[in-house]
């Protein structure tokens, strides 16, 4: 059991972002990040996500489709990571895991063992070591662009991208960020957990209306 104590967040110290204003401000901010890594805590075990043909798939029960699909983005994966190394810069991820997986989680699974292929650093935490992070409530979705930046991501209940909320004060951004590093550095490598708990997995039952 991990006894990492989160720091807070405070709502009324930031600034709300409607889903297109976060989309433009996130676009400007993420494009000025040299020289700094970039970090995501990933904590909810569903998503909705837009414009995914790959995630479409999954939703409409094709799996074997949707892994296909994913496959067809590598192009776009090698670019990306082209640029981070011109930056200077690179994302890291620590990805929260529930077992059960939820059908989403298993996909996106997938999806990060892909990224770190190209050289995204993912790692994985258990949700049930956590421990004294959750004893209040889950961890937040967040994200820290460089050292001036930090969003918390918000989401509907049935998991639809609901905007963010905006933080610049450094005191928040150094805070958590600690907290996601110290986080990462005691999770498992994404090919390590994916070979072991995923690769072998049957399809997941999607449930389609």
């Amino acid at each position: 059991m991990l006894e990492l104590h989160a720091p807070n967040l405070d709502f009324d110290q930031g600034e709300r972002l409607s889903r297109e204003a976060y989309k433009r401000d996130f676009r400007q901010r993420d494009g000025a990040v040299r020289d700094r890594n970039s970090w995501k805590l990933e904590r909810r075990q569903h998503f909705e996500e837009q414009g995914s043909p790959s995630r479409d798939a999954l939703r409409r029960g094709e799996w074997e489709l949707s892994l296909r699909l994913l496959d067809e983005r590598r192009g776009a994966l090698l670019a990306s990571a082209e640029e981070d190394r011109r930056r200077r810069s690179f994302f890291h991820r620590v990805r929260v895991v529930e077992k059960p997986m939820t059908p989403y989680l298993q996909w996106e699974l997938h999806s990060l063992r892909q990224r770190a292929e190209y050289g995204e650093k993912v790692r994985v935490v258990a949700a049930e070591t956590l421990g004294a992070a959750e004893r209040e409530r889950p961890l937040p979705e967040l994200v820290i662009l460089g050292d001036t930046t930090l969003y918390e991501v918000l989401y509907t209940e049935t998991g639809f991208s609901n905007g963010a909320v905006l933080y610049t004060n450094p005191r928040v951004i150094n805070q958590w960020r600690r907290y996601i590093e110290a986080l990462y550095l005691t999770a498992e490598d994404i090919s390590t957990y994916f070979h072991r708990e995923v690769e072998y997995l049957p399809p997941p039952h999607i449930r389609v209306d």
